[in-house]
């Protein structure tokens, strides 16, 4: 068990037996770890701000006020990725400690799989860039971040910005917050190379079953391009 799941576990076990305390000892063999690893790991929750507090004497140990902990979320992949995304907006401003203090919390209590996908998501896939002016990105978006997710290819189809209208079959590498808005950034097969689409210019937009295959690109041409020139093609 790595570290992140043993704190969610530590939680998730102080919380079944409130308002009893668990020593360290028991914790430790719970967990087959050492005593000293049980308190550092305690300590760091309650730095984080879990309402944990220790009882002195023969029968006491660690307790949690389960009033004051969110029990667990039944959160999917997407949702859990939307409350990521959405935090991340606050990078830079007044609320950017309080933000990530806030996704620290919610995904510590998603499950280990949907956290997994999640974290793997947030690394690989999302990337910001810029700051966006405010803009709609229609109800294509949900088609576009379901192909993110699933890896799967997309059919658009897509107006440039003198109106044309184009149909391409695009392979998803990501979703950006650029200057302009969102973009769809992915591999356009109709240009055979990488391309970034404005979701508010794609006019449809299907999942289908196709799994996107592993390519080894570089984005960075692509991302220097919406910097330079955000209107795109």
């Amino acid at each position: 068990m790595n570290r992140t799941d043993r704190l969610y576990a530590l939680v998730e076990e102080l919380r079944a037996v409130a308002p009893r305390p668990r020593s360290a000892r028991w914790l430790a063999e719970r967990f087959e770890v050492s005593v000293r690893t049980v308190e550092r790991d305690l300590d760091a929750l309650r730095q984080s701000g879990v309402p944990i507090w220790a009882e002195p004497g023969r029968t006491g140990g660690y307790a949690l006020d389960r009033d004051r902990t969110l029990p667990p979320l039944a959160l999917t992949a997407a949702e859990a990725l939307a409350i990521s995304v959405a935090l991340r907006t606050a990078d830079g401003s007044p609320f950017d400690r309080a933000a990530r203090s806030a996704a620290q919390k919610v995904l510590a209590t998603l499950p280990a799989d949907v956290r997994g996908v999640e974290e793997r998501l947030t690394r690989q896939v999302f990337r910001l860039v810029g700051r966006p002016s405010p803009g709609a990105a229609r109800e294509t978006g949900s088609e576009v971040t379901a192909a993110v997710i699933a890896g799967r290819v997309l059919d658009v189809v897509y107006v440039d910005s003198a109106g044309r209208r184009s149909s391409r079959a695009v392979e998803p590498l990501g979703v950006l917050w650029g200057t302009e808005g969102w973009y769809l950034i992915g591999w356009c097969r109709l240009r055979s190379a990488v391309r970034a689409f404005r979701l508010d210019r794609i006019a449809e937009a299907s999942v289908t079953a196709e799994p996107v295959p592993r390519r080894d690109v570089d984005l960075t041409p692509e991302l220097d391009r919406i910097r330079a020139r955000p209107l795109h093609d």
